[in-house]
C-alpha cells in the first residue's frame, strides 16, 4: 500500500465500502449496546404526548456545540433569547448558530419528500448554514491544518473527481443494505469528511447528516439527539481517529468512538428527557392547584418549548387575547413560575426549572 502523504491531494481515497473488517467481534458487540440505548431513547420520545415538543430545545443546543467544534462560540442564553425576540442577531456566531438549527430543520424537510441523502440535500445544507450560495469545491491548495500551522490532511482536488467520490457516497447511503445502520453510520461520516466537499461547512453539514441518517435509516424516528457534546468532550480523539483510518486503514477504534459517541448520548439525552417530563408534571401541578384559571395543557407545553417565552407565544396557541395572557404571565412569575427580563423593547418570561436542565452538563 503506498504510503499516504499528508501534503498531497488524497485523490486516491478508496471508494466505499471498505477493504478492512468493519464487522469485528468489538464493533458487533458495541453495536448491540449503541442501539439498545438509541431504541430506548426513540421509544420514550414516541411515548410523549408530543415528540416534537422539545425539538427547538434540543436543535439549538445541538447547534450550538457543532459550532463549538468548528470554535464558533456564544452562550446559551444569548441563544434562547435570540430565538425568541424580535430583534436583529448582531452576534455572528449567534447568527452562524441559528443557521445551522434552520439547516438541520431543512435536511428533515427535504427527506419527507425525497427520502435520500444527496450531494444537492448537502448543497442545500452548507448554503443555509453559511447564508450563501456554496458550492461543491472547485478550486485547488485546500489544506487542512492543525492548531501548530502543520498541514495534517490534503482532501481530494478537483470538482470530476470529488464528484466521483460523492456518487459512491450516495449509492453506499441510499442503496447498500447489507452493513448494520450504525456501523454504515460511522462510514459514510468519515467518507464525507474525507471528500471535504466544501471549502467551509465541512464539519457541521457531516454532523447534520448524522442526524438525518438516523432518521432515514429508520432508528430514529424523531431525531433528538444531541452528538455534537460528545465530540467537543471527545475531539482530540475524534480527530486522531479520523486520521488512523485515513494514514493507516484502522476502521476498528474509529467505529468504536462513533458507536460510543451514539450509547453515550443516547443514555444522557434520555435523562435529560425524563428530567424535563419530571418538571414539566410537576409544574403542571403547581400550577393546577396555585392558578387553576391560568393552567391549561397548551400553556405548561408552551412554557417547556424553550426556556423563554414571551405574550405573542400564548396568543399564537390561542391560550387567550393580549390582555388575559399578560394577566397569565403576570400571574405566573408571581408565583416563581417564571422570571421576567427586559430584552429590547420586548419583555421575555424565563423557565429557570428548564434553564437549568439544559445547562446542567452530567
Amino acid at each position: 500500500m503506498e504510503k499516504f502523504n499528508r501534503k498531497i491531494p488524497y485523490n486516491n481515497l478508496p471508494l466505499l465500502p471498505p477493504k478492512a473488517e468493519i464487522e469485528t467481534k468489538s464493533i458487533l458487540r458495541k453495536t448491540i449496546s449503541a442501539g439498545r440505548a438509541l431504541a430506548q431513547l426513540n421509544g420514550t420520545l414516541l411515548n410523549l404526548p408530543n415528540p416534537t415538543l422539545f425539538l427547538d430545545t434540543i436543535y439549538l443546543q445541538e447547534a450550538k456545540a457543532s459550532s463549538e467544534v468548528e470554535n464558533i462560540i456564544t452562550t446559551k442564553d444569548e441563544l434562547y433569547k435570540s430565538l425568541v425576540a424580535d430583534r436583529k442577531v448582531d452576534n455572528s456566531a449567534t447568527k452562524e448558530v441559528l443557521s445551522y438549527k434552520e439547516a438541520l430543520w431543512l435536511g428533515l424537510e427535504q427527506l419527507k419528500t425525497k427520502p435520500f441523502i444527496t450531494t444537492n440535500l448537502c448543497v442545500k445544507i452548507v448554503q443555509c448554514i453559511k447564508q450563501n450560495n456554496a458550492s461543491i469545491r472547485n478550486t485547488p491548495g485546500t489544506t487542512l491544518s492543525n492548531a501548530q500551522g502543520e498541514v495534517i490532511y490534503t482532501p481530494p482536488t478537483g470538482e470530476a473527481i470529488i464528484r466521483e467520490k460523492l456518487a459512491n457516497l450516495e449509492k453506499f447511503i441510499n442503496e447498500d443494505v447489507t452493513i448494520d445502520p450504525l456501523i454504515k453510520m460511522a462510514i459514510l461520516h468519515y467518507q464525507f469528511e474525507a471528500i471535504h466537499l466544501f471549502s467551509d461547512g465541512n464539519g457541521r453539514t457531516g454532523r447534520i447528516l448524522l442526524l438525518l441518517y438516523l432518521k432515514l435509516s429508520g432508528l430514529l424516528d424523531t431525531p433528538a439527539i444531541y452528538l455534537s457534546e460528545y465530540m467537543i468532550k471527545n475531539k482530540l480523539e475524534y480527530y486522531s481517529r479520523l486520521r488512523a483510518v485515513t494514514e493507516n486503514n484502522e476502521w476498528e477504534d474509529y467505529i468504536l468512538y462513533m458507536l460510543d459517541m451514539i450509547e453515550e448520548t443516547s443514555n444522557k439525552g434520555l435523562k435529560r428527557l425524563n428530567k424535563i417530563t419530571s418538571a414539566m408534571d410537576e409544574t403542571a401541578s403547581e400550577i393546577k392547584r396555585k392558578l387553576p384559571k391560568v393552567y391549561s395543557k397548551d400553556l405548561i407545553e408552551i412554557l417547556f418549548r424553550l426556556p423563554y417565552t414571551k405574550r405573542q407565544h400564548l396568543i399564537d396557541e390561542n391560550i387567550g387575547n393580549l390582555k388575559t395572557v399578560g394577566n397569565y404571565l403576570i400571574e405566573l412569575e408571581k408565583y416563581g413560575f417564571l422570571k421576567s427580563e427586559k430584552v429590547g423593547k420586548e419583555k421575555l418570561y424565563l423557565n429557570q426549572k428548564l434553564l437549568e436542565i439544559l445547562e446542567n452538563k452530567e
